[in-house]
């Protein structure tokens, strides 16, 4: 699963590294040039975030919506 996500603040970095170290299946985070691991913070920090990431997610089914889901809520 697939999904593009805009964290604008270290508090929605750190709330998005706790919600992907939480799930049994790898979260990886791209830009145009980098692929993160989604549960290490300082790789994250790393990463440009002037412009949407996308997140992929390697899982289906509920823990795909719900993920997606939570994520998606941080940007509230």
């Amino acid at each position: 699963m697939s999904f593009q996500v805009f964290l604008r603040s270290y508090e929605q970095i750190r709330t998005f590294v706790a919600l992907a170290a939480r799930q049994r299946f790898d979260v990886q985070v791209c830009n145009d040039r980098q692929t993160i691991n989604g549960k290490d913070f300082m790789g994250m920090c790393a990463l440009d975030f002037s412009r949407p990431l996308n997140v992929h997610a390697n899982c289906t089914g509920d823990e795909a919506v719900e993920f997606r889901k939570n994520v998606l809520a941080l940007q509230n």
